[in-house]
């Protein structure tokens, strides 16, 4: 779950050819201004800002006094945004502190790499997660999305009495859900247990107990469990846990990147 893929830079660069990832990718500007093109609109962006670019969307990235940036790649984030949006950092460039944190961390080989990194994936899903502009969702939509993230991990949890208890038609509730989520609430709940549950079988203290990680996340039946694992991932949760403790190769550098010494982003 928010598992960092890929960190790098662009040192002063104009142009971005048009492409696409099958991961989140998250830009932070360092330096200039640009514009991000998609097939049917544009987002402009200034140092201090994130784009956010969810998987499979194609886009080219253009600037006329050319950007510097710092770009990590999400694979199963915890982010739920709909299209690409572009976030403003605060005052003390907090979410900036955690991008360079990402890049020196990614090209480290120190032992304890791969357990900052993973911490530094879900901090930084939380922090676009928490600025994001919220006048994006309706106020209902956004109650609802937090009573689930506080209730998904119980086997008991019972989403529909939960929305049927609000002064909404049930139906309105879950078309006006999916419109500004992208699925459904059942959806977002799924969803939101399987992220979970992958990123407990992918960590080293975690034994590889199926119906254990099942309970944990809040599923009462381990098989049904394990369909809906499958499904999503490609793997059932067991082999999924053996392939993770084998080890992945990392991904080769972009060759339009480069590794620049945190003063050079001030």
């Amino acid at each position: 779950m928010n598992d960092i893929v890929y960190a790098g830079k662009h040192a002063v660069t104009f142009r971005v050819p048009r492409h696409e990832h099958d991961t989140w990718e998250l830009i932070y500007c360092t330096g200039q201004e640009g514009e991000l093109r998609f097939d049917d609109f544009s987002l402009p962006y200034v140092k201090g800002t994130v784009a956010v670019i969810p998987p499979y969307t194609p886009h080219s990235n253009m600037s006329q006094a050319g950007f510097t940036n710092i770009h990590v790649n999400l694979a199963d984030a915890t982010l739920n945004f709909r299209r690409p949006v572009v976030i403003q950092d605060d005052g003390n460039r907090s979410i900036l502190s955690v991008f360079t944190g990402i890049f020196f961390q990614y090209y480290e080989n120190a032992e304890q790499r791969e357990t900052l990194l993973a911490a530094y994936g879900n901090l930084l899903a939380a922090f676009l997660l928490t600025y994001r502009e919220t006048s994006s969702l309706s106020r209902v939509v956004q109650q609802i999305e937090s009573h689930i993230i506080r209730h998904y991990a119980d086997p008991g949890y019972a989403l529909d009495d939960y929305l049927k208890s609000l002064p909404y038609n049930y139906d309105y509730l879950r078309k006006l859900f999916q419109k500004e989520m992208g699925m459904t609430p059942h959806k977002f709940l799924t969803d939101r247990r399987l992220q979970t549950a992958a990123g407990m079988l992918r960590s080293q203290y975690n034994d590889g107990n199926v119906t254990e990680v099942a309970r944990l996340c809040g599923f009462r039946e381990p098989l049904y469990f394990s369909r809906l694992f499958k499904k999503k991932y490609g793997l059932s949760p067991s082999f999924f846990y053996a392939a993770r403790r084998e080890g992945e190769p990392r991904q080769v550098p972009d060759p339009d990147s480069m590794k620049i010494m945190l003063d050079e982003t001030e």
